[in-house]
Parts: C-alpha cells; structure tokens; sequence
C-alpha cells in the first residue's frame, strides 16, 4: 500500500472511530439523564401544590409541583424519586416515561387540623370548607390520653358532649348549637358513613365505637345535610378508623382507675405486600364497685381493616367493627341525694346490653388524574335490648310509697342495607369540581316494648325486683324503613382567593309500619312518607395560605323517629318533621409556630323543633315546638409561648331560645329553653418536652367550664311583669390535669380528674312529678393510670 492510501485508509479509520466514540457518547448522556413529567394528587384525586420530588440518588436534584400538582424532572442513572408534602405518607417509587400520577395519603401523625380535612367525603384544605369545622388529629388524640370520647370532642369550640363516668358508663348526652339533650340533631358518622340508620337515632350511639381504632376526628358544627343527609342539624362527628402501619408494628396497654374501672388495649398492624396492609385494634373495659351504686358496665370491642392497593387506579377498603356492650343504668340522683352525697341507687335491676356489627367496603376507582368514582356497601346488625330506669314509676298513696310501681323491657333490633355511589369531576377551568352520587338505606326494624311489675322497698324507696308482663304490650311493631337520596356539590373558584361552594341533596323516606298487636295496642297499619330538598351555599375567601374568611347558608331536615312517630299519644298530636335554617360566618388566623385563632358567628332557626315532656302521670312524650332559635359565637385560641409550651382556649357563647311556643293553654314564647347553657368553655396549659435519648414528657392543666342554665320550661310561672321563674341549675368549674411520660416504646400516664372535688352534674333536668331537680352526678375526685408498650 503506498504510503498515499496508508494516510487515506488511516484518516478514515480514525474518523470511524471518532463517530462511534461520538455516537456512544450521545447514546449515553441521552440513556443516563431523561426526562419525567407527573402529576402529585391526594386520595381524592386533588392536586397538591408545593409537593418536592427529588431524585434518590442525588438530594440536590428536585423540583416542586405547580399550583396544579405538574411536576417535571431530569433523572440520571435512577428513575427513583422520593416524594414528601406536608401532612402526608413520604413515598419512594420509580418513575415511568409515560405520565406519572402519584397519589400521596394523609399521615395521621402530622397531619394538622388546618391541613386537610373532609367535609364531604373527599379530602380537602381546610380554607376551603364554607363551615366551622375541627380536625383531631391523630397526635392529639395520642398525647390526650382520652378514656372517653368526651374528653376529645369537648376540645371543639361549641361541642358539649356531657357524660359521667362515674355512672354513665359512656352512655352521653350531646350539646353542639342546641341544649343538652337525647334529640336526633347529631349525626355520628365513621369514614363517612352513617353508623346508624336515620329515624332509628339513639343518643348513646358513641358507645357503639371503638376508640382505639381512631385515627382522626372531624366535627363539622351546623347543618350538612346537604352532603351527609339528615339528623346532621348541630353537627356531625365523623370518626376516620386508622389506616394500616407501613411495617409490622402495634401496641399492648392496660389502664384503670379508682372509679373501678380496668380497660385492656391491644394494636397490630402491618402492610405485608407492596399492595396489602391491615390494622386490628381492640379493647376491653370492665368496671365494678364504682362511687355510685348499680354502675357496672363491661364492653368489648374490635375494629379489622384492610386495605388493597388493587392496581395505581384502585384502591379496595373494608372495615369490620363489632361492639358488645352491657351496663348497669343507675338513674339519677334526687336533689337531696345529689347535695347530701347519698349516691345510693333507687335501681337493683335497669339495664342497657347492645350488640352492633357492621361492615363496610369501599372501591375507590381512579379512572384519570380528573375523574374519581367511590362505590360503597354498608351493612349493620344491631340489637340493643333495655329496662330503661327513665321508665320506672312508683306508685304513691297520699304521698307514700305503696310498696309497686311499674316499668318496660323493650327490643329494638334492626339490620341495614346500605348503598352509596359517589363521582368526583375536576375540571379544567377555574379550579372547579363537582361531587354528585346516590344512597339508598333499608334498614328492617323490629321493636317490642312489654310492661314490668315493679317491687319497691316502701322504706328505703329502692325498686327490688321485677316481674315481666309476657304479652302486656305498649309496643309491638314491624318497621320498613327506606331513605333514599341523590346530591350534588359544585365548587368553583372565579378568582383565585375565592371559592363558591353549592349544594342540594334531595331525601325521601318510607315508613312501612307493620302493628304486631292489632287491635290490642298501637294504631293503626300505616306506610309514612316524609320528603325534602335541602340546599347550601357557602362562600371561602382567603388572604393566603394563613387567614381567611367564610360564610354559608345551609338547611338542616329531620324526619320523626320511628318510635317517637308510632307511640300512642306521639300519633294522636301528628309528630311533624323538624326544620333548620343556619346562617353563619366566620374565619381563621395562624402565624408561624405561635398563634392559632378561629371563630364562627352562627344564627340556628327551628321549626317544629322536638322536644319532649312529661304528663301527668310522670309519662314522657313528645311535641313540636312552634318555632325555636340559637344564636352565638363560637371560638378557638392556641397559643404556642415558646416551642415546649402552649396555652389554649375554646368555647361558645350562646342562646337558645322558644320564639313560639304554646303548652297547656301557657304561652312559653320568647323564654329560654331548658338544659342550654349560655357558656361552655375548655382551658388548657400544656407544658411538652423530648430529649434526645428518647425520653419525654408531657403535663396538661385543664379547665372545664359549664355555665347556668334552667333545667325545664315546666316549673315556669308567668308573673304579672311577663317574665318567668324557673327552676335552674348554677353550672360549674371542674380543674383536671394530664402528665405522659415516654421513654422509647413505653408510655406512662396518669390523669387527676376533678382535682378539688367539686360536686356538679353532667346534666340538671326538672322532674315535674316529683317537683324538684334531678342529677346525672359528675365524676368525684378521681385517678386513672395508664401504661402502653409500642412495637
């Protein structure tokens, strides 16, 4: 080869080789770094704005989301990122080169109640739900160390959830915008769904949950009808069961306290696949020998939940509750009993057993990154049999104990059926959504009602023992109940610091009454129907990420209880559905780490308001009140003083009024209605501090007040200048404190419960028969003890 050709062939073999140099250079900058685009959303298919993803093997390589959750990240050598947005579950995944949807859940540890919160049934900011409306968190719950669902609840602004430990045995009344009362105007719901069917409402339903398994509570005060359906009037407590634990991990407990109680906790949880985590919590309470005679009570319950990550799309989640319940019902105290200390009970025998199971299965279904479906089924079986002490009389001869009374034994069982189809569309424009869906609930209702001969020692005034009247019915009825109903909500945001909330649900139900004693007692065989269309509007403005404003306008519906509506003299007077017009606004502030207000300004009209009373022969029925209003202010106030304390005040100032209202012939229009306290307020000081070696603790000093109230329109004189005397109950001050010691898995606490002794009642009422007050005594003095272990 000459030496021409040899410098030919040699140029052209470099250059051959420069471009395959080059080639597979280019080939590997194009194979190491790449392009991925996304989309962050949370459960409901919501954009977050401001989540950061970052590369896993390069921490200086990340990007955050756009106020429409878009993402769009370079990735070399990995496609592994790591995803985090405040309040949310941190996740590490791969990254697909096609569109990446990441759906984040909520952390129930850090999650905080100005966060996200659910006002209907899909996960949203705080700032834009037109209401006044608290989250509990999960971390509160656990530093609260409650025994009782009153000691949570009782930390909402306006919320008075009024129980005795000391001898209600978690049987309650509740106070939210209205009295002290046993009225269907509160809706208890669990992950969003009824844990009771409407018109078969029972004020003691709280003791049918199982508070290990709570992960969250969100009270919602005011009618929301419009999305959650009726009985929802004050407010609506929905209580979020915890999710299941990223790895194998749970906890054992024991508490008890010198009310004679002894509760026994046990957690596990686990997610054993990439796709499928469970959660079991249960507990056992059991309590003798308490400080009021005939209060013993035993209760067990277990909460299983599964959830299945079917494939990125769908997501499948089941529930399993069961509850059994018995307790001892003591009645309360007469006025001298109550101020003398005799807590000696006049009853050896009422009662209260309640066994409920439900089970609940969600599909939610994500068709694309603006279209959500989440199908539901919900089944009850519940029996709660009673000799209720409310129903027991003795009878009297010229003033003295004849030695008999009576009473009742009743059944009320009913199982339900329960469907609930609910879309969600976001659209492209104005940040505008629309939540539209369907329910249907059949709930086939039996109830028997015998009458009981009663014995009573006519020296001590105790009810000895009793003989049940096999046959001697007061009621005995078949009831197929049917509520059905279709809703919408439409948001829509014209202007970014603004939001428009509309909504209307439309419910119909059907009574099916099936008289089991023709002839004998009850009325007539009757089908019942009872319809309502029930709107809301409501408005959010917000300065920014930290102050805000709303205001709405809602309507609250209650159909008559089936046995409310079915006994004899209720029938006769022609029970009418109750209505509610809420008008209310409102606002939040926050500062960074050191302030926290929020306050509500709220207008509640009733009309055909139920109340009930007592006739003449010491019978209790019901009525409908002409027309009712309730008008206050509610508000909330933390302040964190430095990182390790906090000082915190809620409460409301309220009346509760009959605007029109006739009794007896006796107008009782423009007085003020029974057992509604003006004030109810909740202070706290809280002192937290955690040291690196694992060890911390925690000491609360708290204060609970309840204001004046009358204790019935009954005892009501109209005097010569139109007003009225009334029989009254002065209110009280009750002082607790909290102390938690942590050290690793342990945990350690102790609660001083009313630590002055201060006598007071969890609830005064008027008993016009006996022509004085009555007392549910509040809790004495008392210590309780816990200790858990966390693996």
């Amino acid at each position: 080869m000459s030496k021409e050709s040899y410098c030919h062939y040699n140029s052209l073999y470099k250059m051959k080789i420069y471009i395959y140099a080059l080639l597979l250079t280019i080939t590997q900058i194009i194979s190491a770094q790449r392009s991925y685009e996304g989309k962050i959303v949370d459960e409901s298919n919501n954009p977050l704005s401001g989540a950061t993803i970052v590369s896993y093997t390069d921490s200086t390589n990340g990007v955050m989301s756009n106020k429409d959750g878009f993402f769009k990240i370079n990735l070399k050598n990995s496609t592994k990122v790591t995803v985090s947005f405040l309040g949310y579950t941190t996740e590490s995944l791969s990254l697909k080169t096609i569109f990446n949807t990441i759906r984040l859940t909520t952390d129930n540890v850090s999650l905080e109640e100005v966060i996200v919160t659910s006002a209907n049934r899909e996960i949203q900011k705080r700032s834009e739900v037109p209401g006044s409306i608290t989250s509990i968190s999960a971390r509160t719950i656990k530093e609260t160390k409650a025994f009782g669902i009153d000691q949570l609840v009782n930390l909402v602004p306006g919320v008075f959830m009024s129980t005795s430990r000391a001898a209600s045995n978690e049987q309650h009344f509740m106070a939210v915008r209205s009295p002290i009362s046993t009225k269907a105007l509160f809706l208890y719901l669990e992950d969003g769904m009824q844990i009771r069917p409407t018109s078969v409402f029972n004020h003691n339903a709280l003791l049918e949950m199982n508070n290990t398994a709570f992960g969250r509570i969100e009270v919602l005060k005011g009618p929301a009808s419009s999305i959650y359906g009726s009985e929802a009037i004050g407010g609506s407590f929905n209580f979020i069961t915890k999710n299941p634990y990223k790895k194998l991990g749970g906890s054992i407990g024991f508490q008890i306290n010198d009310l004679g109680l002894n509760r026994y906790d046990f957690e596990v949880s686990d997610q054993t696949s990439e796709n499928f985590g469970f959660y079991l919590g249960s507990n056992y309470t059991e309590r003798s020998n308490g400080p009021i005679e005939h209060s013993d009570y035993e209760k067990l319950a277990i909460t299983f939940k599964t959830v299945y990550d079917i494939n990125p799309t769908s997501k499948w989640t089941t529930v399993f509750n069961l509850i059994d319940y018995r307790s001892d019902m003591s009645g309360s105290l007469s006025n001298s009993d109550f101020n003398s200390g005799n807590y000696e009970s006049d009853q050896t025998f009422t009662e209260r057993e309640a066994i409920n199971f439900r089970v609940r299965t969600t599909l939610d279904k994500y068709w694309n990154d603006q279209n959500k479906t989440s199908f539901n089924i919900l089944f009850r079986n519940n029996r709660m049999d009673q000799i209720p002490s409310y129903r027991i009389k003795q009878f009297r001869k010229q003033g003295q104990l004849t030695g008999f009374g009576s009473g009742e034994i009743n059944s009320n069982q009913f199982k339900s059926f329960v469907g609930l189809l609910q879309h969600k569309l976001d659209f492209n424009f104005a940040s505008s959504s629309l939540i539209f869906g369907a329910t249907a609930d059949y709930s086939p209702q039996d109830y028997i009602a015998e009458t009981i001969d009663v014995f009573v020692n006519p020296e001590t005034g105790r009810n000895q023992y009793f003989k049940i009247n096999n046959g001697d019915f007061i009621l005995n009825y078949k009831a197929d109940i049917f509520n059905y109903a279709g809703f919408f909500q439409y948001e829509i945001s014209p202007i970014d610091p603004l939001k428009i909330t509309v909504a209307l649900r439309y419910d119909g139900f059907e009574y099916n009454y099936d008289n089991q004693s023709d002839g004998i007692i009850g009325v007539d065989d009757s089908v019942d129907n009872f319809n309502n269309l029930t709107p809301k509007l409501g408005l959010n403005y917000n300065f920014d990420t930290r102050k805000g404003v709303y205001a709405n306008y809602s309507q609250g519906f209650t159909p008559p209880q089936v046995s409310t509506l079915y006994r004899n003299r209720n029938q006769l007077q022609g029970i009418k559905p109750s209505r509610y017009h809420n008008y209310e606004i409102g606002g939040y502030f926050t500062t960074p780490s050191k302030l926290k207000v929020d306050a509500a300004i709220y207008l509640l009209e009733g009309q055909n308001t139920l109340i009930t009373m007592r006739d003449k022969d010491d019978n209790f029925f019901n009525s409908n009140a002409g027309k009712t209003r309730s008008y206050g202010v509610e508000y909330g106030i933390t302040w964190y003083v430095i990182k390790e304390l906090s000082l915190a005040h809620n409460g409301s100032y309220a009346l509760h009024r009959y605007i029109n209202f006739f009794d007896k012939g006796v107008d009782y229009s423009n007085t003020e209605r029974e057992t509604a306290p003006n004030l109810i307020g909740t202070s706290l000081i809280t002192y937290k501090k955690n040291f690196k070696n694992s060890f911390g603790f925690s000491i609360t000093a708290e204060h609970e007040l309840v204001g004046k109230y009358n204790t019935s329109f009954e005892k009501q004189i109209n005097n010569e200048d139109n007003t009225f005397d009334t029989a009254t109950y002065k209110g009280h001050s009750v002082f607790n404190l909290r102390s938690t010691i942590t050290y690793k898995g342990f945990e350690i606490w102790g609660h001083a419960l009313n630590v002055f002794d201060t006598l007071y009642a969890a609830r005064a009422s008027f008993n016009s028969f006996r022509g004085e007050n009555s007392f549910t005594i509040g809790n004495p003095r008392t210590f309780h003890l816990g200790v858990k272990y966390n693996f």
